[in-house]
């Protein structure tokens, strides 16, 4: 089970049966917004409500890396792009949809939908 704190902390309960153990595995010192799994579960997303998409990769153990900044967005939310780990697409309060390389950061693309776009 992976668990972010309010302070940015990642955080791995490894649960068996009425036994658990606590790991930190990441601190970005920024509020998460939301966990997003890859499709083959390699990777794990970080996203901030300010604008930032960080990439943790639960099998190397390793720190989060910052992978895109889009916080002069009013950014919303991000996903993975599938088939396959390589892309992102994050979307913006005023509807502006964008797509990323998750390799570099890379911004590839993006379409205006034209609307003003809420998360529920």
């Amino acid at each position: 089970l992976y668990f972010s704190a309010q302070e940015g902390i990642l955080i791995f309960y490894h649960i068996k049966e009425l036994q658990y153990e606590m790991k930190i595995c990441a601190d970005i010192s920024q509020p998460i917004s939301s966990l997003v799994f890859s499709p083959d579960y390699t990777s794990l997303l970080l996203v901030t409500d300010q604008g930032t998409v960080y990439s943790y990769k639960p099998a190397h153990s390793g720190e989060a890396v910052k992978l895109l900044d889009t916080s002069s967005s009013c950014f919303l939310a991000a996903d993975f792009l599938t088939p396959g780990n390589n892309y992102c697409v994050s979307v913006t309060i005023s509807g502006e949809v964008q797509v990323w390389s998750l390799e570099d950061g890379t911004f590839l693309s993006k379409l205006n939908l034209g609307i003003e776009v809420h998360v529920t």
